[in-house]
């Protein structure tokens, strides 16, 4: 055996075993013998230990999650911060006015996809989401409005946009239930548990950074392009794995994200998350392809995949449909799973 942590925070060890875990890594905890001063503070510092085979897979997953935030460093929050000074804004309705958000006025600005997104995820009062990537909170809020009684967290790593989101969430009298904190991947607080969310939903980046041109704009390269939101250099199966660690048993895990990028993302979820459902947006009644996927998971689950029949977009004169309408501007639920009686 071999220790690979000595920690006294308790849901930075859950975090480390929930990471382990989903990679097939079996880890013990192991007390350290107490000092006088450990004892006097009340701090009871653990080891967390693997098998020695298992120990250089596990050091590289550890090494590679913890590095991020110390990465971006004080600079590149103060950079943040001076940004936000400067930052100008605009006031956009969302579900036909019903929800005001707040949002950069360059950069990258929420479209139609937070709203799919949000209307996908099968939420019931009561019970808990999470929104990785909050952005202003644009899915985390339209969740929470249609959905009464939910309790929604939303984690972002960008200052300034988590701000905005605060401001979003008083705007539209949801901060008795809408929190949003600053995080990241590799490095979310710890105040987040894992397996302590009822449903995790996300809008990943789309673009991988060797196959575009990264924008100068940092918000919206942060919201595209992979390994652009802080420091963390996540790519897509880091969005998957923090969204399956946190995400409980038969809960699920709801993204959208581009059609082409599909085998990557259902590879990715294999062996983490089955009962999967694909769910196409597609552009209108055409032949021309979805470039839009939306993708549920169910934690757990052995069920096959199934192939929905998705969304049609947009009518031959580019209305949207009566079935798109009700979704964005009526704030109908997108029930991936079939309609419910």
């Amino acid at each position: 055996m071999k220790e690979l942590m000595k920690t006294t925070d308790p849901v930075r060890l859950s975090w480390a075993r929930a990471l382990l875990g989903g990679e097939g890594i079996e880890t013990y905890i192991l007390d350290t013998h107490m000092s006088v001063l450990e004892g006097s503070a009340g701090a009871i510092p653990r080891r967390l230990m693997v098998a020695d085979d298992d120990y250089l897979d596990a050091r590289a997953l550890i090494d590679g999650a913890d590095p991020a935030l110390e990465a971006a460093g004080p600079a590149a929050s103060a950079d943040r911060d001076a940004d936000a000074e400067d930052m100008s804004v605009t006031e956009d309705g969302f579900l036909g006015g019903k929800v005001r958000l707040r949002q950069p006025e360059k950069g990258y600005r929420a479209a139609i996809d937070p709203v799919l997104l949000a209307a996908a995820v099968p939420a019931e009062p009561g019970q808990r989401a999470l929104d990785i990537g909050a952005g202003v909170g644009t899915a985390g809020l339209l969740l929470a409005w249609r959905v009464a009684g939910l309790r929604v967290t939303g984690m972002e790593i960008d200052g300034a946009m988590l701000r905005l989101a605060a401001e979003n969430a008083r705007l539209n009298n949801l901060a008795d239930r809408v929190e949003f904190m600053v995080g990241d991947l590799s490095r979310p607080p710890a105040r987040l548990a894992p397996g302590s969310f009822d449903h995790v939903l996300a809008n990943p980046p789309y673009l991988e950074s060797d196959r575009t041109t990264v924008s100068s704009e940092a918000s919206r390269a942060g919201a595209r392009v992979e390994g652009r939101a802080g420091a963390s250099g996540a790519g897509l199966d880091a969005w998957v794995r923090f969204g399956c660690v946190m995400v409980r048993d038969r809960g699920t895990i709801t993204m959208i994200h581009r059609a082409d990028r599909l085998d990557d993302l259902l590879a990715i979820l294999r062996g983490r998350a089955g009962g999967i459902t694909v769910f196409p947006l597609w552009p209108d009644r055409s032949s021309k392809p979805a470039s839009r996927v939306l993708v549920q998971a169910v934690k757990g689950s052995k069920a096959p995949m199934r192939l929905a029949q998705g969304l049609v977009l947009h009518e031959d004169d580019g209305r949207y449909t009566v079935e798109a309408e009700a979704v964005l501007r009526h704030g109908a639920p997108l029930p991936l799973q079939g309609r419910r009686g």
